[in-house]
C-alpha cells in the first residue's frame, strides 16, 4: 500500500491545493485534483524527502513565529546596512557545525537561514556535518555560529523526533 501511495497526506494536499485553483468542488475537479495529487506524488517520490515525525507541535508554531520576527528584524538591519556607508560591512562565510543528521531538517535548517535576509546558507559538506553560511555583516564568526546553533538547530532538534550527531 505504502509502495502505491508514498504520501497520503501529500496526496490530499496537492488535492485541495487543485480545488482552490479551479475554485469549484465539482465531482469530476475532486477526481482529477485527487489523480494529479497522486500523480505528482507518485512520479516525484524518488526525489521527496522524509519527514520526521512532529513531537511538539506547539514549539513548532512558536518556532516559526520567532523565524518571522527574525526576518523582519534581519529586513530592518540589512536596508540599514544597505543604505548607510560601505565600510560598515563586514561580509564573511562561516562554516557551522551540524548536530543534525535528518536531511529534511538539515534542508529546513538551510531554508531558515536564507530566508533571514543577510545571510544565506551557500553549501554543506559531504558528509552533511558542516553546514557553509555567508553573511553580509559578520562582526563575530562564533557569536554567529552559537546563534544559529542555539536559535534554529536546537529548536529543530526538540520539535522532530531525530536523534543529534
Amino acid at each position: 500500500m505504502r509502495r502505491l501511495f508514498p504520501h497520503p497526506h501529500l496526496t490530499l494536499l496537492l488535492a485541495v491545493i487543485w480545488l482552490a485553483l479551479v475554485n469549484t468542488i465539482a465531482l469530476g475537479q475532486v477526481l482529477l485534483g485527487l489523480f494529479l495529487g497522486w500523480a505528482i506524488v507518485w512520479l516525484t517520490r524518488d526525489f521527496l524527502l522524509n519527514v520526521p515525525h512532529l513531537r511538539r507541535p506547539l514549539k513548532l508554531a512558536a518556532f516559526l513565529i520567532k523565524v518571522f520576527y527574525d526576518i523582519v528584524l534581519a529586513n530592518l538591519h540589512v536596508a540599514r546596512l544597505v543604505l548607510g556607508p560601505q565600510d560598515r560591512l563586514r561580509p564573511a562565510f562561516v562554516e557551522v557545525p551540524m548536530d543534525i543528521e535528518d536531511e529534511f531538517l538539515l534542508s529546513l535548517l538551510a531554508c531558515v537561514v536564507s530566508l533571514t535576509p543577510g545571510t544565506v546558507s551557500a553549501g554543506l559538506s559531504n558528509d552533511h556535518k558542516t553546514l557553509l553560511l555567508h553573511g553580509l555583516d559578520v562582526p563575530d564568526a562564533d557569536a554567529m555560529i552559537a546563534e544559529i546553533k542555539s536559535r534554529y538547530e536546537a529548536p529543530l532538534l526538540e520539535i522532530f523526533e531525530c536523534s543529534p550527531t
